[in-house]
């Protein structure tokens, strides 16, 4: 079974209430105007994308990754810019959304080409993409994710201590008075409180104000409600495609059938996971709330984006040198200025067996 129709296959078992391949894609509207906020995610994300190339393309014999995905230094506001939306728009439906990355085995890399094939007509390269070996999305994140995991793993347990000693001073202190048979059901309820059920727990606060130890026991609910809610907050970091980015790669797929990879850059570390996992993970709907969520990215137009656990993936890199940073400028066409973060340099210390593993080679055809 060719990689593509292995791809369809799986997609039929996606539920429709997430995904439906079966309806055209959405039309997108122009952005209107541009942020700094928004050149400098883009900004880092150029960053990422060339960290990852050039880590490969510096330690690989045999393979080579090259520039493919649709970019432009144009904003919102600035002349060419809706046209240069439209274009990508159309692209989106023709051929798909373009990855980030393409990987070569090095007797397929075209040196007439170069290490930057996204500005070039796809009449001319589209037959080159089909001998790739792989494409990346690649997606970054401002993030240490050790320290980021440290501390959630130190948060947890700082609440979970609470939780627990909330439930049982309202046990031992106000028994007499959850033993009304207007509040029993309290009872039942932190009884069936403990470590196992902290992050599934759900109540509303009473509201009791009628006497000084009501509203001591009251105070008592709101120490625990809180504590409940801060121990179930998502507690990862994640790999981050978004719902209308997975329609449109299965048709890049589907165009080129390339297998297709997302990596999520950190600032210490690279996750990395197939297209075909992401597939898998969101078909089972017992996987939502435990290895992914469903959440508006608010840093990206609130457009609804599939967050997985991280660790879900691989580890592709152990350790990142972080990049030099300074301010830009932009001034667009009616003068109105943006300042911004640029990115320069740094390097990823790649974990060869953990990328081989996520683009399924032998360590030795890298």
């Amino acid at each position: 079974m060719q990689y593509f129709e292995r791809i369809d296959k799986l997609t039929k078992h996606v539920p429709v209430e997430l995904i439906d391949f079966s309806s055209p894609r959405d039309p997108a509207r122009a952005p209107t105007q541009a942020s700094s906020n928004f050149i400098t995610n883009r900004e880092q994300g150029d960053w990422a994308e060339k960290l990852l190339a050039r880590a490969i393309n510096d330690e690989s014999k045999n393979l080579v990754a090259v520039k493919y995905g649709k970019s432009d230094d144009l904003v919102a506001g600035e002349n060419g810019f809706d046209e240069f939306f439209e274009e990508f728009q159309n692209e989106l439906d023709t051929i798909g959304k373009r990855p980030d990355l393409l990987i070569f085995r090095k007797s397929d890399f075209n040196g007439d080409f170069g290490f930057d094939i996204s500005n070039l007509p796809c009449e001319m390269i589209n037959d080159y993409v089909k001998k790739a070996i792989a494409g990346l999305e690649v997606r970054s994140s401002a993030f240490l994710i050790d320290k980021y995991d440290k501390v959630m793993l130190a948060k947890v347990s700082r609440y979970s201590i609470m939780a627990m000693e909330t439930k049982q001073k309202i046990l031992n202190d106000y028994f007499d008075l959850l033993s009304q048979p207007s509040r029993r059901n309290y009872v039942d309820l932190l009884e069936g409180i403990n470590e196992k059920t902290l992050g599934l727990v759900d109540f509303k606060v009473p509201g009791w104000r009628s006497s000084a130890r009501l509203i001591e026991l009251n105070n008592l609910f709101k120490i625990l409600k809180h504590s409940v809610k801060e121990i179930q907050k998502r507690d990862y970091l994640s790999i981050t495609p978004k719902v209308e980015d997975i329609k449109v790669v299965h048709k890049w797929v589907e165009t080129f059938n390339v297998p297709h990879y997302y990596f999520q850059v950190f600032f210490d570390k690279i996750y990395g996971i197939s297209y075909e996992k992401i597939i898998e993970i969101i078909s089972n709907s017992d996987n939502e709330g435990v290895i992914y969520s469903i959440e508006s990215d608010t840093k990206n137009q609130n457009k609804t984006t599939i967050k997985i656990n991280s660790k879900v993936g691989r580890e592709v890199a152990s350790k990142i040198d972080e990049p030099t940073h300074k301010s830009a400028r932009k001034e667009l066409d009616r003068g109105r200025l943006l300042f911004y973060v640029t990115f320069d340099g740094g390097t990823a210390y790649l974990d060869v067996g953990g990328l081989t593993s996520v683009l399924g080679l032998d360590e030795s055809e890298f």
